[in-house]
């Protein structure tokens, strides 16, 4: 079927719109690449905007030289797998029993659980519970406290709500007992939704260094993002100490810009392997009740 003219011009305008957005996403990205391969000389000059100017690895080189910066990376990896594993874990036996309807007390547990959502006790209660708990300065703090999220459980469990009773039924006349129906039926009916959370787990503690910063104080569980956040700091205090008349040892322009890169990286590489399962999962768990 040939498309009218006023179709096409529609869907051009749109696909003007969604490149334009694009771009807009794309253009700090770009910049902060091209600053980070710049030469110290061309960021001082102010001469830099969306493609190197006096191409150089020397900001990298510096980063690299960086053994703390880089153990940070690998912890983090470490710490994002673990916590993507325990959380999915998590998510998938808190939902799962709920959409059973002889389950005792559901609507209870239910409410409780969305409770949660509005309600939090604060960063100085949860502080004290922490150290009472002997997680201070304990790495199990980054992992335990945030191993699950309730709005992922209800996509979660929206989803499985969406998958036909009568697979279950079946399952039961075979003789399989509700773990059975959970690995032989509802897992393997649920991989998009359960690639997107663990995409939503995995950026989630990769990107987070606000427990980091207040539960721990040991450099070596310090995570990538809490290094950056660091290092940006260190390099702000030298830039204000080079505009006073001390002398650096390179722009710190430079080196911000390929800390970021270096600490964003790793999961940009990731999310196109899981990028198929992405709006099939979304779509699916929030739409099926």
């Amino acid at each position: 079927m040939v498309k009218s003219k006023k179709r096409r011009a529609e869907d051009l305008f749109i696909a003007v719109i969604c490149f334009i957005f694009i771009l807009l996403c794309l253009m700090p990205i770009v910049n902060i690449a091209a600053r980070s391969l710049s030469s110290t000389q061309a960021l001082i000059n102010n001469r830099v905007s969306f493609f190197p100017v006096e191409l150089t690895f020397e900001s990298y080189h510096y980063v690299l030289e960086d053994a703390a910066f880089v153990r940070s990376l690998w912890w983090t990896a470490l710490l994002t797998a673990i916590c993507t594993v325990v959380s999915l874990v998590m998510t998938i036996l808190c939902s799962y029993p709920l959409i059973w309807d002889n389950l005792k007390g559901r609507k209870f547990l239910n409410g409780m659980m969305l409770l949660t959502m509005y309600f939090s006790a604060g960063l100085i209660p949860n502080y004290l519970l922490m150290r009472q708990l002997n997680l201070i300065d304990n790495p199990l703090v980054l992992i335990i406290p945030n191993s699950l999220s309730i709005f992922y459980m209800i996509i979660l469990r929206s989803f499985f709500y969406g998958i036909p009773d009568s697979l279950r039924e079946s399952a039961q006349l075979d003789g399989a007992g509700p773990v059975n129906t959970l690995l032989k039926i509802y897992l393997p009916l649920s991989k998009p939704v359960l690639a997107t959370l663990s995409l939503f787990y995995a950026v989630g503690r990769w990107n987070g260094f606000s427990d980091a910063l207040y539960y721990m104080t040991k450099p070596k569980f310090a995570p990538i993002q809490l290094k950056l956040y660091q290092v940006i700091n260190n390099l702000s205090s030298i830039e204000t100490a080079t505009q006073e008349g001390f002398t650096a040892p390179m722009a710190s322009e430079g080196l911000k810009s390929a800390s970021v890169m270096f600490a964003t990286l790793p999961i940009v590489m990731i999310y196109p392997f899981l990028q198929r399962y992405f709006i099939a999962g979304v779509t699916l768990g929030a739409i099926k009740e």
